[in-house]
């Protein structure tokens, strides 16, 4: 009968769907932590660094890439490194959000490129295709709890302020074009006072803590491990509303509280 041929068609469709929700990892830390490389050490031990864009099966965003588009006032303060773009108010969060719901749909999705030379988005996107596991790193990637709630594993990458602050330095010299008293006034002003205040707390929601960044071999290891479990069909083991142990996410109704770590 028609009816029961459009029946199967949806059952293998929303078998399809479920295959493909991807697994998704949040990597937080302060500036110049190690979130990127930690990131990439992964996707090296996984062998994906070198497999096409449309074939992997885990991949990495940066929450660097949504910083919101700036007015010519806030562009020009942040020209003179007189702007906070280590507030939560700088990114697009809302942008985030719907990111993150379509790759959970298996959606393809086009993520924006911020250039930080002129502190401003560019015109072209990065193709992000459908992976069974994708890792998103930013400095606050756990401050809004409507963001945080989306993540079925959690990693803080904890390291010596000193540690962090050398490299920013070094990151921002060469690769921004930044001078030295313009970094180190930046740091103070903004970058040291808003990670105590909004990163920092946020380490309470991880469920992994990796000191040391991408030089822990050990608590990298673990993770890979528990991804390749993941890669290897632990995805299509869903019941009841959940995955591989942790509640599938929904979306936050408007009436409910959105808490911040405070």
């Amino acid at each position: 009968m028609a009816g029961d041929s459009e029946t199967r068609l949806d059952n293998q469709a929303e078998k399809e769907h479920v295959t493909r929700q991807p697994f998704l990892i949040g990597v937080a830390g302060g500036t110049a932590s190690g979130k990127s490389s930690v990131c990439g050490r992964i996707m090296e031990l996984l062998g994906q660094n070198k497999i096409d864009h449309h074939q992997r099966q885990v991949a990495i965003l940066s929450q660097d890439s949504f910083y919101k588009v700036l007015t010519p006032e806030q562009k020009a303060k942040a020209l003179k490194g007189q702007f906070n773009f280590d507030h939560p108010d700088a990114f697009d969060n809302e942008l985030i959000a719907k990111t993150m719901w379509d790759i959970m749909d298996g959606k393809t999705v086009q993520i924006p490129v911020y250039d930080f030379v002129t502190h401003s988005r560019k015109e072209e996107t990065v193709t992000v295709y459908p992976a069974d596991v994708v890792l998103f790193e930013g400095i606050l990637m756990f401050y809004s709890q409507d963001i945080r709630d989306l993540f079925q594993m959690k990693l803080f990458v904890d390291t010596d302020a000193d540690t962090r602050l050398s490299r920013r330095v070094l990151r921002d010299i060469n690769e921004r074009g930044r001078d030295l008293e313009q970094v180190l006034s930046q740091y103070i002003t903004f970058v040291k006072p808003a990670f105590e205040e909004f990163c920092l707390p946020t380490k309470k929601y991880a469920d992994v803590i990796i000191p040391r960044g991408a030089d822990n071999s050990v608590a990298i290891n673990l993770i890979v491990q528990h991804i390749q479990d993941i890669v290897n069909g632990g995805l299509t083991k869903r019941q009841n509303g959940f995955m591989n142990g942790y509640i599938t996410p929904r979306k936050r109704q408007p009436s409910e509280s959105s808490s911040r770590p405070h």
